[in-house]
C-alpha cells in the first residue's frame, strides 16, 4: 500500500526528521468533521500534449476539509510535472479525493483517487531535480516508487511538514506552498501510528490560476 512513498523516506523519518517545527495537535482546531469520499478508479489519462505558457507564473489552489493552500508552479524546474497537475487539475482528478497518507513533522500525501497509495493518471511525466536539491517545509513534490527514476511522477504528491527532511534528489520538486501554509500545518498532525490519518482530510477540488 506504501509503494508509492519513498521507503528511503521512512529511514529518514526514523532519523528523527522534523523535530522542533512539528505543529501541536490543537492546530487541528479548524478541521471540518467529514466523511471520506467513496474512492474511484484512477482511470487511464494521456499526459498533456502542449507545455504550459512560458511567460505565465501558475498556482494550483486546494480547498480542504482544512482550509485552503496555493501552490506556486515551477514551470521551469518541472515543466513537464507542472503542466500534468495543470491538466489534472482542470480535469477535476483531484476532486473529492483524500490526503492519504500523513506522517507529523515529515509530509502530507495526496492525488490518488483510490485511496490506496498505489494509483495513478495511466501515465507519467519526468523531470529529474538537480543534485543537491533539498525537501524543506513547503515544499511540494511528486511520490514515486523505488525502482522508478528519479523525477517519475503521476498524480500523487507530497507537501514537506518537516523543517528539512533530509530526502535524497529522486521526487521530482513541482513547486512550494505560497499562502496557507497554516492548512498545511493543521492537516499535518493529523497522522497516527499507522501514517493514516486520524480523521478524513478530503480535497473538495483544485483551482488553476494564471498570472
Amino acid at each position: 500500500m506504501r509503494g508509492l512513498l519513498f521507503a528511503i523516506a521512512l529511514l529518514t523519518l526514523g532519523a528523527g526528521c522534523g523535530g522542533d517545527d512539528e505543529p501541536s495537535a490543537s492546530g487541528n482546531g479548524e478541521c471540518e468533521s467529514v466523511e471520506a469520499p467513496a474512492p474511484r478508479e484512477p482511470g487511464t489519462l494521456t499526459p498533456p500534449s502542449d507545455p504550459l505558457d512560458s511567460g505565465t507564473s501558475y498556482g494550483l489552489v486546494f480547498e480542504t476539509s482544512c482550509g485552503s493552500f496555493t501552490v506556486g508552479l515551477d514551470t521551469e524546474l518541472a515543466p513537464n510535472t507542472a503542466a500534468s497537475l495543470v491538466g489534472l487539475a482542470r480535469d477535476g482528478y483531484f476532486d473529492d479525493t483524500l490526503f492519504h497518507r500523513i506522517v507529523p513533522g515529515f509530509v502530507i500525501q495526496g492525488g490518488d483517487p483510490t485511496q490506496t497509495g498505489a494509483g495513478g493518471p495511466g501515465y507519467k511525466t519526468t523531470d529529474a531535480p538537480p543534485a543537491g536539491s533539498r525537501y524543506v517545509k513547503g515544499v511540494v513534490a511528486m511520490a514515486k516508487t523505488q525502482v522508478e527514476a528519479p523525477g517519475t511522477s503521476g498524480s500523487q504528491f507530497f507537501v514537506v511538514t518537516g523543517a528539512d527532511v533530509g530526502l535524497p534528489a529522486e521526487y521530482a520538486i513541482v513547486g512550494e506552498v505560497t499562502e496557507g501554509l497554516d492548512t498545511v500545518e493543521r492537516i499535518g498532525v493529523l497522522g497516527g501510528p499507522d501514517e493514516r490519518p486520524t480523521q478524513p482530510v478530503v480535497i473538495s477540488g483544485v483551482t488553476v490560476t494564471e498570472s
